[in-house]
């Protein structure tokens, strides 16, 4: 008996069935897509701790980036006073 003869019987009856292989393989299709998603989200959920705690040093590295230009601006101005300052 095919498959097509287990779903569809050839006496015309209303009686359709499904072969107990075909229910299991369903069903394991079903949990693994199921397993798949939930370990998706995990690996997406992982990602964005990742990305805010970059974020955070990202944040963190434009405060010394500025702090250093600062710094450097002071010290353009200390060498252009000593620069101009009378030589003894």
């Amino acid at each position: 008996m095919s498959l097509i003869d287990t779903i569809r019987p050839p006496s015309g009856g209303t009686e359709k069935r499904l072969p107990a292989a075909l229910v299991a393989a369903f069903l394991l299709q079903t949990a693994g897509a199921l397993f798949w998603a939930g370990s998706a989200a995990e690996r997406i959920a992982d990602l964005e701790r990742t990305t805010q705690s970059d974020q955070a040093a990202i944040q963190k590295v434009a405060v010394i980036e500025e702090q250093v230009r600062s710094i450097k601006e002071s010290l353009d101005r200390i060498e252009t006073k000593l620069d101009s300052a009378p030589q003894p």
